[in-house]
């Protein structure tokens, strides 16, 4: 059983992190996993569970999506796509996967259409299945005509649409208007991200401060520094251990290790970040898709500040939802400062009687199950 995963990160890592459990969990059910990485490597994401193969890389300036970047920083142009699409469909042969795997395409990476449908006729040609693995909320676009395209490519090409969602919370159709016309190809998977299984929880009573990949998190950092000294001595006292991101600046890095003392922990990053969030009193962070639901695998009292520059939506409407809720508490780009913060941490310090979320988060199993099931027809 063989899949070839393409992956393409560009401003944050949270795609690589659900790529990674999603391809542990193929792993053990004993699929093959090639992944075509398409983005830089990070160094703290490396699909150990699976062979990595690195296409010529792509990046992006800052939160700007519509110029990409080259490994030489030039702007790509069409002689760049034809080496990096050729790239990839040597990749394809030379896996022979039984399924392709892409994530969001055709739902979101549309820049990669260059590469990525070749990569389709290519396998379907051959008769490899492709599947499409899609965040539980779309990005909204002001183009219509790529979401109808984005329906028309499914039905003609695509094996199953893989959905990283519990429709209680989410439905695919909430955010993508064309739901209805491949409803039998959507499968709701639940929400990715660490399994249950993770041993006895132990207490650390820290307040954990995130900033998800680091690359666009630097006002919430600095922010969380301010607000700490405004909030009450019980809250205040504790250790709060910040997690600047894998993408931080070194100049981020370093002028929040310089706070570093007896009860201030910085870190550029945290393989146990699940298990941190399980013990902790309370968390600060964006409201990204695996920080979420790393929250809500918790349980914890959580405060967020939903990342919305350029045309992200993604953040805010998941934050609202889930406030709505009364699942966490939301400090919305515009409103922060170290005031509201520290009023929204003190908030969620006196609400530990939240309910519990009964959202389903098993999503990589039932991915990695699903997957099994198309390979053997």
């Amino acid at each position: 059983m063989r899949v070839l995963f393409h992956v393409q990160h560009l401003l944050g890592v949270g795609h690589l992190r659900r790529g990674e459990l999603i391809t542990r969990a193929m792993a053990a059910r004993g699929i093959e996993v090639t992944v075509a990485l398409g983005g830089h490597p990070v160094p703290q994401m490396p699909f150990a569970d699976a062979a990595v193969i690195q296409l010529p890389p792509v990046a992006i300036e800052g939160a700007d999506f519509k110029v990409l970047y080259d490994e030489a920083g030039a702007p790509i142009d069409e002689a760049w796509k034809a080496r990096r699409t050729q790239a990839l469909l040597d990749v394809y042969e030379r896996v022979r996967p039984d399924v392709v795997l892409m994530e969001m395409f055709p739902f979101g990476r549309w820049r990669f259409k260059f590469e990525l449908v070749p990569l389709i006729e290519r396998a379907t040609r051959d008769g490899a299945k492709c599947v499409t693995s899609v965040r539980d909320i779309l990005v909204a676009t002001k183009h219509p005509e790529r979401a109808k395209y984005a329906a028309e490519l499914a039905r003609e090409r695509l094996a199953a649409v893989l959905v990283h969602s519990d429709p209680a919370l989410f439905t695919f159709g909430e955010t993508y208007p064309h739901a209805g016309e491949i409803a039998d190809l959507v499968a709701y998977t639940g929400y990715v991200t660490e399994a249950a299984e993770r041993g006895a929880v132990e207490p650390n009573d820290r307040v954990v401060v995130s900033a998800g990949g680091g690359a666009a998190a630097g006002a919430l950092l600095d922010t969380a520094v301010a607000a700490r000294e405004l909030t009450p001595p019980h809250i205040r006292d504790r250790v709060w251990h910040f997690l600047a991101g894998a993408r931080a600046s070194e100049a981020q890095l370093a002028r929040l290790a310089g706070l570093a003392d007896e009860r201030t922990i910085v870190e550029r990053f945290s393989p146990r970040f699940q298990a941190l969030l399980d013990g902790a009193a309370l968390s600060v962070s964006q409201a990204g898709y695996n920080t979420v639901m790393n929250l809500m695998r918790a349980k914890i009292p959580a405060v967020v500040v939903p990342y919305d520059d350029g045309e992200e939506t993604e953040q805010a409407f998941r934050s609202a939802r889930m406030e709505a809720m009364g699942l966490l508490d939301v400090v919305s780009g515009a409103a922060l400062s170290p005031q509201t913060l520290a009023a929204a941490i003190v908030s969620a310090d006196a609400r530990r009687d939240r309910p519990a979320p009964a959202i389903d988060l098993e999503g990589a199993e039932a991915t990695a199950a699903a997957i099994a099931r198309l390979i053997a027809g």
